[in-house]
């Protein structure tokens, strides 16, 4: 009975307490959770959801493939090929030096090359890729895709790249392309461009980038917890980039190219009745193909220290001294201001005195009784001293600019330099000094202040063979866009015309036409059956020889001291279709090595086959025949 009442009686007061403290706690976590579940599904409900659908889709960017760069009968010069970059996407784990720990552990283990320690330091952020390789080995595609569970956040990025047909051929005029830099894009006010764009750095690639560069495209993915593409849920095509037409003829760019052989120089091959450039070869030159993945910091410092400068184009920033080949300049000039006739004379014995001064001539014997045809014909010397001296410096700086010597000649691309052409007020305003007479006679031959490029004096030497009329140079023909429509054509520029008579300009033809076809012209190597060729060799001092014969001699046997080798011509006589500057450094007289090359694409030119595949491949010195 005693028992039973105990336990119909009441709960100890302590036991009652506990059980109230639970009931409480329990009820507070259930209105926590309530609460929490309300605050998360209705007042944060669409952030969150949005948040959600982010986590799972993906923006990715298409990339368009650039336009191509073709010459003027169709030729690829550069193309577009696939590249296969290896990219991680940080999500859920921002670990990624455990990820390249993984990838460096596979590479190992397939005796692979591990090339992203530079990125073990590297911050990311959440769903920002991170390139880790470019451009990798089928190989490298085939490891990585086979581990792809084990690492998480790593996938393939198919871009297409830049494939340059022509090698080194062309590479100052195409440029290359790169990864856009912070300066650059910080410069860039269009906002097309993003970190991590590959952009035109050089040549036509950087000057006409806005057209080759297309726009990009977008695809809308859905992925996993691991980063990996589930499925596309939209897309947005890319447009290709408009493909841009060159004037250069890729037969002849080969043949100018190959006839350098390797030598420090340039060859220029222009059509005289339009300006249009039909080769522009400059040597030595580089690889374009170096930038594709990213050029290393040595490759970089040799091309940049590299003393011969092989990503300068010559063509057009290359400043020479013009030597004989000025002289037809000088003869316009005198003949113009009626200084001279074609039958003035004067008597060259090889030396020519002026005060205290003897300024010698190439032929040490003389020449004679020379005429102004004879005197282009042989380039005699002293004929031309004496002419400059009736001239004047002021004169002949006139007339040369108004040859297009010193200043841009309007070319397509930048980079052009204007080289020089002296006066009395420039060496005043330059060096404080008078202008003396001595300087003169200097400058009437080619020498002395005068700097030249080759594309001014062959853009001169067109205009002789045109009858008059100066032309921008151009390299571009048109841009057209992927379907095949013309866009923008680049048409023939007309820069003004040579102060020179049609008279004038025939009598100084007929006597180019003589220093290549006469027996005695220094350029007669190049004298021809057919297509008669006009042209003027030249040799322009690199440093000033002294006059005892032991040194003369010592400081012609090294390579730098020796002159530049020049020749520019046209052909054919009667209607001028082509015209060729070859300027060949410290190569020595310009009949013997620049009038050779000159030959060959002349040659070429005139024998060449109709039918031209179009996809691309890629003597003792003598005085009296080599002088210019």
């Amino acid at each position: 009975m005693e028992i039973r009442d105990r336990l119909n009686g009441h709960e100890p007061s302590d036991y009652r307490q506990k059980v109230k403290f639970v009931v409480v706690a329990v009820m507070v976590c259930l209105s926590v959770l309530i609460f929490r579940m309300f605050y998360l599904q209705i007042m944060r409900g669409d952030e969150l959801k949005q948040k959600s659908e982010n986590n799972s889709i993906r923006f990715h960017k298409i990339v368009p493939p650039r336009g191509l760069i073709l010459d003027r009968n169709g030729v690829v010069l550069v193309d577009n090929q696939p590249s296969f970059n290896i990219v991680y996407i940080p999500n859920r784990s921002k670990d990624i030096k455990d990820t390249l720990r993984k990838i460096e552990k596979i590479y190992t283990e397939n005796s692979m090359t591990f090339s992203f320690d530079s990125l073990l330091n590297k911050k990311v952020r959440p769903f920002v890729p991170v390139k880790l390789e470019k451009n990798v080995t089928w190989a490298k595609l085939a490891v990585v895709e086979t581990n792809s569970l084990d690492l998480p956040g790593v996938n393939v990025e198919v871009l297409p790249i830049r494939k340059y047909n022509s090698g080194k051929m062309l590479s100052q005029i195409v440029g290359y392309i790169g990864e856009i830099s912070p300066k650059e894009l910080n410069r860039d006010e269009s906002g097309h461009y993003s970190a991590g764009d590959l952009i035109g750095k050089r040549g036509i690639e950087k000057y006409l980038d806005q057209y080759l560069r297309g726009k990009c495209g977008a695809e809308q993915v859905e992925v996993n917890a691991l980063g990996k593409t589930i499925k596309t849920l939209g897309t947005i095509d890319p447009i290709p980039g408009d493909n841009v037409f060159l004037t250069i003829d890729y037969f002849l760019q080969k043949v100018a190219w190959e006839a350098i052989d390797g030598k420090a120089g340039t060859v220029i091959v222009m059509d005289p009745r339009d300006g249009s450039v039909l080769a522009m070869a400059s040597s030595p030159s580089f690889d374009p193909g170096l930038f594709f993945g990213g050029i290393t910091v040595d490759e970089w410092e040799e091309l940049s220290n590299d003393p011969l400068y092989p990503m300068e184009n010559r063509a057009i920033a290359g400043q020479y001294p013009p030597g004989s080949t000025y002289k037809t300049i000088v003869a316009a000039a005198a003949l113009e201001e009626g200084i001279i006739t074609p039958d003035t004379t004067f008597f060259c014995d090889g030396t020519f005195a002026l005060g205290n001064r003897t300024f010698r001539c190439w032929q040490e014997d003389g020449h004679g009784k020379v005429n102004l045809h004879r005197a282009i014909v042989e380039s005699c010397d002293v004929y031309f001293y004496q002419v400059g001296k009736l001239l004047g410096v002021d004169k002949l700086h006139d007339y040369a600019v108004k040859f297009g010597f010193g200043k841009p000649t309007g070319f397509d691309l930048p980079g052009e330099k204007c080289g020089l052409i002296p006066s009395k007020q420039w060496k005043l305003n330059r060096f404080k000094e008078k202008w003396h007479q001595g300087e003169t006679i200097s400058v009437a031959i080619g020498q002395g202040y005068n700097l030249v490029t080759p594309l001014q004096l062959l853009n001169a030497y067109c205009a002789l063979a045109n009858g008059g009329t100066l032309y921008h140079p151009r390299i571009i023909d048109r841009i057209e866009t992927p379907g095949g429509k013309p866009y923008r054509i680049f048409e023939p520029e007309e820069g003004g015309t040579i102060p020179v008579s049609k008279k004038n300009i025939k009598i100084l033809n007929h006597a180019l036409w003589g220093a290549v076809n006469e027996r005695r012209g220094t350029g007669y190597i190049l004298k021809r059956a057919k297509e008669d060729v006009c042209g003027k060799t030249g040799t322009s001092q690199v440093v000033r020889l002294p006059s005892d014969e032991k040194a003369r001699r010592l400081k012609q046997m090294e390579l730098r001291y020796k002159d530049h080798a020049l020749f520019v011509c046209f052909a054919p006589y009667k209607n001028p279709e082509i015209a060729i500057a070859v300027v060949m450094e410290n190569a020595g007289s310009g009949g013997t090595a620049a009038t050779p090359i000159a030959r060959k694409i002349i040659d070429a030119h005139f024998h060449r086959n109709p039918i031209i595949e179009k996809q691309p491949v890629i003597a003792k010195e003598t005085r009296r025949k080599g002088h210019g």
